[in-house]
């Protein structure tokens, strides 16, 4: 059991859901079957009592959640470069490269951030997931908050919980758009693939995209894009939903194609880019100690800026 907890209103918007599914969707930092194992060993009670998974929600109940401890991390620290933006003795915000994996997984087990992270600062083996409190896919580049105390994991957590963290993305996505706007579309895991998430009305989690047009290209648009909401995978599954893919996306619908009117020397340069056009660009969070609201930047990486000159060297644009 933890002496740290989370505690929260179950708005009338989750009437009707599974106890379960509404949590997911409350505290977007753990998994719906990990929150099942913590209703079963009462961590998370309801207006104080204990509760099952497929509880009917109504409305208005009040859920206390016990964090519990986390178990040694059995990942190992090496010696890896690091982009350290900012440390202090609470946090450490740093500028993950594209082709990093966040955590050890099957197939991944070093070369990680988490790995960087363990040998830069052995004590965060101590906390859940080694501090780091939200994720970059492996080929998305830019920043990540991660906390060097349990009271500041504790806080960071209670932020992103409440959207008091504001993550903004620079991203080139396939096709002009008509309009700024906002995808409210639940997300969940792909029903045959499981290396992909999907849009899935029935049963996927909350999940809520702001995007804000920045340049429009004759096929493609720059974006600024919010998150309100994090799931894994969101800002690709949600530009896809909508039919304008992120540029050098392949599992999404963004695997490259010969854009008309390219000199066959551009489009080789433009073969060259290899990843997803997405970059974390700029954190905005309140300082886990002092409170103090802060805002972290990371330029745009060499690869990105590149692809962007390119399109600005060969393409016909008109304001956005």
């Amino acid at each position: 059991m933890s002496d740290k907890k989370l505690i929260a209103t179950l708005s009338e918007n989750y009437a009707g859901l599974r106890l379960d599914k509404a949590l997911a969707e409350l505290f977007t930092d753990y998994s719906r079957s990990f929150l099942q194992h913590c209703l079963v060993d009462g961590l998370i009670r309801v207006n104080g009592n204990t509760a099952e998974a497929d509880t009917k929600v109504t409305g208005g109940e009040q859920v206390t959640f016990m964090l519990p401890q986390a178990e040694p991390s059995t990942a190992v620290g090496e010696a890896l470069p690091l982009n350290i933006v900012y440390e202090d003795a609470h946090l450490i915000i740093v500028n993950k490269p594209a082709n990093i994996v966040v955590h050890p997984a099957a197939g991944h087990r070093c070369g990680t951030l988490l790995n960087a992270l363990l040998h830069h600062c052995p004590s965060l083996e101590t906390l859940p997931r080694g501090g780091i409190v939200h994720r970059l896919d492996k080929d998305t580049s830019g920043l990540l908050v991660i906390a060097k105390t349990r009271a500041s994991h504790f806080n960071l957590v209670s932020q992103l919980q409440h959207k008091e963290i504001e993550r903004h993305y620079i991203a080139l996505a396939r096709g002009q758009f008509i309009s700024s706007g906002k995808i409210d579309a639940p997300i969940g895991r792909h029903p045959t693939d499981r290396k992909r998430m999907a849009v899935r009305q029935s049963d996927g989690k909350t999940a809520i995209t702001h995007y804000r047009i920045a340049h429009q290209y004759t096929t493609h648009t720059r974006l600024d894009i919010t998150l309100e909401t994090g799931r894994t995978h969101q800002i690709r599954v949600h530009l896809s939903h909508i039919h304008h893919p992120l540029f050098g996306d392949p599992l999404y619908g963004g695997r490259h194609y010969r854009i008309k009117g390219w000199q066959p020397s551009q489009l080789d340069r433009l073969s060259t880019f290899n990843r997803q056009a997405l970059h974390a660009a700029r954190l905005l969070l309140k300082h886990p100690h002092s409170g103090a609201l802060c805002s972290y930047h990371a330029e745009l990486p060499d690869d990105m800026q590149r692809l962007f000159a390119l399109f600005d060297e060969n393409e016909q644009h008109t304001p956005g």
